[in-house]
């Protein structure tokens, strides 16, 4: 019944057995844990986009992110809400995307095609973000919240009112 190779057999033997290679075999196990562990936990770290935070330059008694009877707010002036009914949310230009400090399911995208706007996309599903390309998907949506903001000149921005176009882009079915 013993199913070991003459090679698994000569290992075991010679070294498995021995009690000062046990020894050595867990700390150097050990030792190679603590080398790599940091340099494998700083790359994960790099990986994680830190959540975008955008000032925007009007104020309004709610906005995205209150909380009200313990009920978040999940859109406000300015947004636009589209009932998709889980379709797919795509990138409307080659771009960035970056995680909302608005919540976990909100993203913004930034494009050099339009650099004076940013979009704010709400409601989706297991957002995706980094570099796309136009027609990448973004993620699924049942109620989307749709919002375009233009940058100010002192650095802030602005919401304005949606483009057509690119909520068009941004449903198309590629």
């Amino acid at each position: 019944m013993n199913r070991l190779t003459a090679w698994q057999r000569h290992w075991q033997t010679r070294w498995g057995r021995s009690r000062p290679f046990q020894r050595w075999r867990l700390w150097g196990v050990l030792i190679l844990g603590l080398a790599l562990g940091p340099s494998l936990t700083s790359c994960r770290e790099d990986a994680i986009a830190a959540p975008r935070s955008v000032a925007i330059d009007q104020t309004w008694e709610l906005t995205l992110g209150n909380v009200v009877e313990g009920f978040r707010v999940v859109a406000g002036l300015g947004d636009v809400t589209m009932q998709l009914r889980g379709a797919r949310v795509r990138a409307p230009f080659d771009g960035e995307v970056q995680p909302s400090a608005d919540g976990p399911d909100c993203i913004f995208f930034a494009s050099p095609e339009v650099p004076a706007y940013l979009f704010r996309f709400c409601g989706l599903m297991n957002p995706r973000v980094g570099e796309v390309e136009a027609g990448d998907s973004l993620g699924r949506s049942q109620y989307l919240h749709f919002t375009t903001m233009r940058r100010q000149p002192d650095g802030t921005w602005a919401i304005v009112e949606p483009s057509t176009g690119v909520l068009e882009r941004s449903l198309q079915r590629f």
